[in-house]
């Protein structure tokens, strides 16, 4: 038994699963957070009839990659490709598919178009060109902005770098973290510069933003940093792009490169309306596009809660997409090694590839749905993973008591977008008596993807 349509969907709902950055290869808690999670809400959807695109894509333009490649004194397209690979590898083996995967580095097109994009909305007036000011170094080149700058965050303290805090989810950046440093050599961030480029008020997009999370899903954590945001006098002034060195070449300031969020941003505009209506130009013509989907939902993880509910909402409206095209977001916390977050950079982690070479990934994926770290932070050990998955008999049959009919129900229910929680589900569906099909959402062996060129199929 599966959960009825939702009443009124009849066009494309659109999953986003956040691009992973390739500075590092995926581990557990990424798992465990938006990605297998993505993947089961969109077999699941199928299995209730709807029509389902998936996003994810690599991540390429974050700074990160480079600073990776300068630490590991590697070539930058070199670390990259490595870890992309591995990165697609991981997904494979673990079942999770995607409809649509982008490749920024190797797309001329997707790159053509943000930047085109951008210069649009500039020429129309749309984003204003204005000078901020930011603190820099001394001695490195450009300004100090996510991967390059460190220090504390201004809403609760906890160490953060630039973009947002990992602990709160506050906007950071090197104007307002408490002691700014520079990462690259470690010099404190002492003088100051005047930068001129596209920004983005987010302040005219307030009315707009309420709109949108007056009717759009988004779980308690994520609607405390709205209101915290909102009790703000004035939203902040984000900007567009940034004189560095890595990213999409700017077409508005030249020597800039666009900010990887903006361009995230408009990056699912192009994908989403290429997707929809191949050959689609400019903005107009893709928002034309957006009219087939229905809904636009995103699975996360906290750190990067920001931008899906304030900038890229904000972005969207700037476009012309209309305030109801968001759906919800469905955002997990962290999960933890032994009870300490997993850490790429400290090396603190579970390699998810690793871990695909030795374990069925049918329990594997069982496993993080059941012990999805969401609402609250869960913790990882592999004691625990063997021990409750030894016991799971991943194919047994349907029960036919009345009783697994209601409870059947209730997993059904807990694999629609409006209630997702995997981990309910999984301690339904791994009991005996448990729904094959729904079973085979979380183990990924039912509710096929999309056929290849056919949009939300």
């Amino acid at each position: 038994m599966t959960a009825p349509e939702a009443p009124g969907r009849r066009g494309v709902t659109v999953l986003l699963s956040p691009p992973p950055t390739p500075n590092g290869p995926l581990h557990v808690g990424h798992l465990a957070g938006p990605y297998v999670a993505a993947d089961v809400a969109a077999r699941a959807a199928r299995l209730r009839g709807e029509r389902v695109l998936t996003v994810c894509g690599l991540d390429d333009h974050q700074n990160y990659v480079l600073a990776k490649a300068r630490q590991q004194g590697t070539k930058v397209r070199e670390e990259r490709d490595g870890h992309a690979t591995r990165i697609r590898e991981v997904f494979r083996r673990a079942g999770v598919r995607h409809d649509v995967f982008t490749d920024p580095l190797s797309d001329v097109a997707y790159r053509t178009a943000v930047a085109a994009f951008l210069d649009e909305l500039v020429t129309a007036g749309t984003v204003p060109v204005a000078e901020w000011e930011t603190p820099v170094c001394r001695s490195c080149d450009g300004v100090a902005h996510h991967a390059y700058v460190g220090g504390d965050c201004p809403q609760c303290g906890a160490g953060s770098g630039g973009g947002t805090c990992e602990g709160c989810g506050w906007y950071t950046h090197a104007g307002n973290l408490v002691g700014a440093r520079c990462t690259r050599c470690g010099e404190e961030l002492t003088e100051r510069r005047t930068v001129r480029g596209p920004v983005l008020p987010l302040e005219p997009y307030r009315e707009g933003l309420c709109r949108i999370w007056a009717a759009a899903d988004a779980s308690p954590a994520t609607r405390v940093l709205l209101r915290q945001l909102l009790s703000l006098p004035e939203l902040p002034v984000v900007p567009l792009d940034y004189p560095t060195d890595w990213g999409i070449e700017s077409g508005t300031t030249p020597g800039h490169r666009i900010d990887v969020w903006a361009e995230m941003a408009l990056g699912y505009l192009y994908t989403i309306g290429q997707r929809m209506r191949p050959g689609a130009s400019g903005i107009a013509g893709h928002v034309a596009a957006w009219r087939d989907v229905d809904a636009l939902w995103a699975f996360l993880g906290r750190d990067n809660t920001f931008y899906y509910l304030v900038l890229f909402p904000a972005l969207f409206l700037a476009c012309g997409l209309p305030p109801d095209v968001m759906g919800g977001l469905v955002v997990n916390e962290f999960y933890r090694l032994s009870g300490l977050k997993f850490s790429t950079s400290r090396g603190h982690a579970v390699w998810a590839h690793e871990l695909l070479e030795r374990e069925d990934s049918r329990a594997l994926r069982a496993f993080l749905c059941w012990d999805r770290p969401a609402p609250h932070a869960t913790n990882f050990t592999p004691e625990r993973h063997h021990a409750l998955t030894a016991g799971w008999d991943l194919d047994t049959p349907a029960g036919t008591e009345p009783e697994y009919a209601v409870e059947r129900e209730r997993a059904a229910r807990a694999l629609t977008l409006e209630h997702f929680d995997a981990a309910l589900a999984a301690r339904i569906l791994l009991r005996p008596g448990g729904d094959p099909q729904l079973r085979g959402a979380l183990t990924g062996t039912t509710g096929a993807p999309a056929p290849e060129g056919v949009p939300g199929a």
